[in-house]
């Protein structure tokens, strides 16, 4: 039986006072490639947001990554995050360090101490981005997709079991973004991580067909087939 990674029920997705979703019931298994889609202002940002516990979820169950969202707060928040991978549309690496101290700063962070172990990891990773070669190399001295890279790879550096990708394809070129989406989709298939996709660009949902959670009207529609919109 598939795993579910991401299990949200009868959830009301508030921001401050104001009810944004309800009725939310969405299943993720591992290794699921889903995007999420919807014109702005229809949620998209606030259920993201809950996922990673940037919003607390008031009412209704949801579990991320075997974590209870009705039980966080600030202590477990980080823990979740570990079991997780975010990736910005705008890249959000540390301009003033190389590509490898990106990746290092993170580890630290996240409460890696051996230096051989983060070492590991870190070439680890840009092997799985294809940037290998370039850890040495500042964000500035990076193509827009490059530097999307590394942030793919930063999002994997914990082996999450669940990757949330904001807008990654929203600042890069399209030959750039099918590099990007064959990654992404390379990542759930090899890695069997799910990752939700947060994104406004059909194109590429065209090209690359995969399941839709769609926000609208207060409300998230699931489609198992993109041709369903």
């Amino acid at each position: 039986m598939a795993e579910s990674i991401v299990s949200l029920s009868d959830a009301k997705i508030f921001q401050g006072e104001n009810l944004i979703l309800q009725d939310v019931n969405i299943n993720v298994n591992k290794g699921e490639f889903v995007y999420l889609v919807g014109k702005t202002g229809t949620g998209k940002s606030s259920l993201l947001k809950t996922l990673y516990g940037d919003l607390p979820l008031r009412e209704g169950n949801g579990i991320v990554a075997g974590y209870d969202l009705r039980q966080m707060n600030w202590k477990k928040v980080p823990f979740l995050r570990r079991s997780l991978g975010v990736v910005f549309q705008d890249f959000q690496l540390l301009t003033d360090r190389n590509v490898h101290e990106n990746l290092k700063f993170v580890l630290k962070a996240t409460g890696w101490k051996d230096n051989k172990l983060m070492e590991e990891k870190i070439n680890d990773v840009l092997d799985k981005v294809g940037l290998r070669s370039k850890g040495f190399k500042m964000p500035f001295e990076m193509s827009g997709g490059e530097q999307q890279r590394v942030d793919i790879a930063r999002a994997l550096l914990n082996s999450p079991k669940l990757v949330l990708a904001d807008e990654p394809t929203g600042n890069l070129d399209p030959e750039t973004s099918d590099e990007i989406m064959q990654l992404l989709f390379q990542i759930a298939k090899d890695f069997n991580t799910a990752v939700v996709m947060a994104t406004h660009d059909y194109i590429v949902i065209n090209r690359y067909p995969a399941r839709m959670l769609k926000t609208e009207r207060g409300q998230v529609y699931d489609s198992a087939s993109v041709t369903s919109y």
